[in-house]
C-alpha cells in the first residue's frame, strides 16, 4: 500500500506554520506594496528581524539546521512543506537560524567566526561563483587566486550574487590551478568584506537586488580556505543542489494561494450578468492551474523524499525544478488574466509576483540546464524511464 497522507507531526507543523505567515507576517503584505511602489525597501530590517525572533518564540528557528548547532533539523519533507507556506506570501520573510550548508565544511575556527554568528543572525553570507562569462556553465569561471606566501591574492569579478549587497563576509570561488580547472582547480574562500571587495547593486525587473561583487587583489589568509584547495568545485555542486527542491517548494505556495485569488474572484466578479465563473474559458484557466500545480507538488516532495532518505536525488530535483518554477509562471500569468485590468495593476500584488517568479527558471540551474541534466541521465543510462517506480 502506497500512503501519501502526511503524517501527524507534518500535518501539525504545517497548520502552525500556516498560521504564523498568516497572523504574523501577511498583515504586512499593504505596507510592503506601498513601500515598493514608492521606491523604498519592501520592509527595514529591524522588521523583519523581529519577524524571526517572534517565530523562534514559537519554536521555529534553524529548519534545517543540526540540533548541535540549536537547529530543529526537521528534514528534507518537512522542510519543503515550511518552504511552502511561508511562500504563500510575498514579504520577504524566511525563518532564521540557518546558514549555508557549506559553511558546516570548515573548521572548528572558521565555524566559531562564520557559522555560529550566521545561525545566530549576527553576520550575513553570500554565495559567489556566477561571472559575466560563466552562469550556467560554472566551469568556465575566471576569477583566480594566487598564493603569496600564507596568503592568497583574488583577483576578479562575480555578478548577479543574492544578498551581495548585505553580506558581510562571502564565499568565493576562484581559480587556484589553471590546468586542473573545475576537476581540482577550484577552492572555495571565507572572504570578509573587511579584506577590501567590493559590491555594487544590479536592478532587475523585480524586487530580487543581486550584486556585482568586484575583487581587486584582495589578500586571504590561508586558513580562510574552505574545505581543501582545490576542492572547491564538489563544495559550490553541494551548495547548488541542496536549494533545486526547495526553490520549487516556496513557489507551490505561491501558486496555491494565486489559484485561491482567481477562485474568489471567479465567483464574484460580473460580466454580462453572470459570475465569470460561470464561463468555460476562466473555468479552464482553473482548471489546468489546479491540475499542474497538483503534480508539482508530488514531485517536488518526491524529490525531498528521495534526499531524506539518502538516495540520488540528482535527477528528481532537476524534474521538480523544472516542473514546479514553470508551473508557477503558468499559474500566475493565468490568474493575471482572470484579474483583468485590475491584475496589471499594482494594486493587486500579482504584477508583483509575475516579476518575481519569473526569476525563479532563471537561477541556480536555468530550464534549460535541467532539460540538459533531465536528457542526458537518461540518454547515458544514469537512470531508466520508470524508475521512480522501482
Amino acid at each position: 500500500m502506497v500512503d501519501f497522507s502526511l503524517t501527524e507531526e507534518q500535518r501539525d507543523v504545517r497548520n502552525a506554520v500556516r498560521s504564523f505567515i498568516e497572523k504574523e507576517v501577511m498583515p504586512f503584505e499593504a505596507e510592503v506594496l506601498r513601500n515598493e511602489r514608492e521606491g523604498r525597501p519592501s520592509l527595514e530590517p529591524g522588521v523583519l528581524k523581529e519577524l524571526q525572533q517572534k517565530a523562534r518564540k514559537h519554536g521555529y528557528w534553524g529548519i534545517n539546521t543540526p540540533e548541535d548547532y540549536g537547529g530543529m533539523a526537521v528534514g528534507p519533507v518537512l522542510s519543503a512543506i515550511i518552504a511552502g507556506e511561508a511562500g504563500r506570501t510575498y514579504v520577504p520573510f524566511r525563518f532564521g537560524g540557518s546558514a549555508d550548508n557549506i559553511l558546516y565544511a570548515g573548521t572548528k575556527e572558521q565555524q566559531e567566526e562564520y557559522l555560529l554568528p550566521t545561525i545566530e543572525g549576527e553576520r550575513r553570507s553570500c554565495f559567489a561563483i556566477t561571472e559575466p562569462g560563466a552562469g550556467s556553465d560554472a566551469r568556465s569561471i575566471q576569477t583566480k587566486a594566487v598564493q603569496d606566501g600564507d596568503d592568497w591574492i583574488i583577483s576578479g569579478e562575480k555578478i548577479f550574487i543574492t544578498n551581495g549587497n548585505e553580506a558581510d563576509f562571502v564565499m568565493v570561488f576562484a581559480v587556484t590551478d589553471k590546468e586542473k580547472g573545475a576537476d581540482g582547480g577550484v577552492t572555495c574562500f571565507l572572504v570578509d568584506r573587511a579584506m577590501g571587495w567590493t559590491s555594487d547593486p544590479i536592478a532587475t525587473m523585480g524586487e530580487w537586488g543581486p550584486a556585482s561583487l568586484h575583487f581587486d587583489n584582495v589578500r586571504v589568509p590561508s586558513r580562510n580556505i574552505l574545505g581543501e584547495v582545490g576542492k572547491g568545485f564538489e563544495l559550490a555542486m553541494r551548495w547548488i543542489g541542496q536549494g533545486r527542491y526547495m526553490i520549487p517548494a516556496g513557489a507551490l505556495g505561491g501558486a496555491e494561494r494565486m489559484l485561491e485569488m482567481a477562485i474568489d474572484y471567479a465567483n464574484t466578479r460580473h460580466s454580462m450578468g453572470r459570475p465569470i465563473a460561470e464561463y468555460q474559458g476562466i473555468q479552464w484557466h482553473i482548471a489546468d492551474s489546479a491540475v499542474e500545480l497538483e503534480a508539482a507538488r508530488w514531485l517536488t516532495l518526491f524529490a525531498a523524499w528521495q534526499v531524506q532518505e539518502g538516495k540520488d536525488a540528482r535527477q528528481a530535483s532537476s524534474i521538480a525544478k523544472l516542473s514546479g518554477t514553470t508551473m508557477a509562471n503558468k499559474v500566475v500569468d493565468r490568474v493575471l488574466q482572470i484579474h483583468g485590468g485590475m491584475g496589471y495593476t499594482k494594486e493587486l500584488p500579482l504584477e508583483r509576483w509575475y516579476r518575481e517568479l519569473r526569476l525563479l527558471r532563471i537561477f541556480e540551474g536555468t530550464d534549460e540546464i535541467q532539460k540538459r541534466t533531465i536528457a542526458r541521465n537518461l540518454l547515458k543510462g544514469h537512470v531508466k524511464v520508470g524508475d521512480s517506480l522501482r
